[in-house]
């Protein structure tokens, strides 16, 4: 079973997503918070498989809960599910390292296949903000800067746009997690980009990842 949990300052939209995903065979919801800061400390007790965030609540909004979980437990998988499409709101989000980014318009089993995506390792985001993030990067016009990754770089930027972890990727390479930290680093400076998910979407856009 995938444990699940959902935080989310409507009671109503717990409960509508909560039913759905109650009747799936690999699916189960574990805990609920109404805000970004029980959502934490829930996230802490109840380590689920994966989290459903939403982005604006009272007392701590779903952008800081975020980051101070994945701070605290970097193999946390977090789904941003939201009402807000802007910049302001989907960088950040993405940027504090969440797996996914969806719109409350996502149908209940949308939402469920994003679920089984995430637990699967697998990056999900809203179409529209793929479409944002590639325009944002072309803006750049960056030069062709992965010829300077070293052949083990390039591998693990392979498995980053996979969507694995850090302690997957020491896992499969046989190699300590600090050595893929220092790996991960490298890549981020080399390609000049900020994070994992910056760093994931370059490799598509020059076709090192199909």
């Amino acid at each position: 079973m995938i444990k699940v949990m959902l935080v989310d300052d409507h009671e109503m939209v717990r409960l509508g997503v909560s039913s759905y995903l109650s009747i799936q065979d690999d699916i189960e919801v574990i805990a609920e918070a109404e805000n970004g800061r029980i959502g934490y400390e829930k996230a802490l007790e109840y380590k689920p498989d994966v989290i459903l965030m939403d982005l604006v609540m009272d007392e701590m909004d779903g952008i800081e809960a975020t980051k101070l979980i994945l701070n605290d437990w970097t193999e946390a998988k977090i789904i941003i599910v939201t009402s807000f499409i802007d910049d302001e709101k989907v960088y950040p989000a993405i940027e504090a390292g969440a797996a996914g980014y969806l719109l409350k318009t996502s149908s209940a089993s949308e939402i469920a296949d994003a679920i089984r995506s995430t637990h699967r390792g697998e990056r999900v985001l809203e179409p529209e903000v793929t479409g944002m993030m590639m325009e944002r990067l072309t803006k750049k016009n960056d030069p062709v800067l992965h010829d300077e990754l070293t052949n083990r770089e390039s591998e693990i930027l392979l498995l980053i746009s996979e969507g694995k972890s850090n302690q997957e990727i020491a896992d499969e390479l046989f190699i300590t997690l600090k050595t893929v930290k220092t790996h991960v680093s490298n890549i981020l400076s080399k390609l000049e980009v900020e994070d994992r998910t910056q760093a994931a979407i370059y490799a598509f856009k020059h076709g090192i990842v199909k």
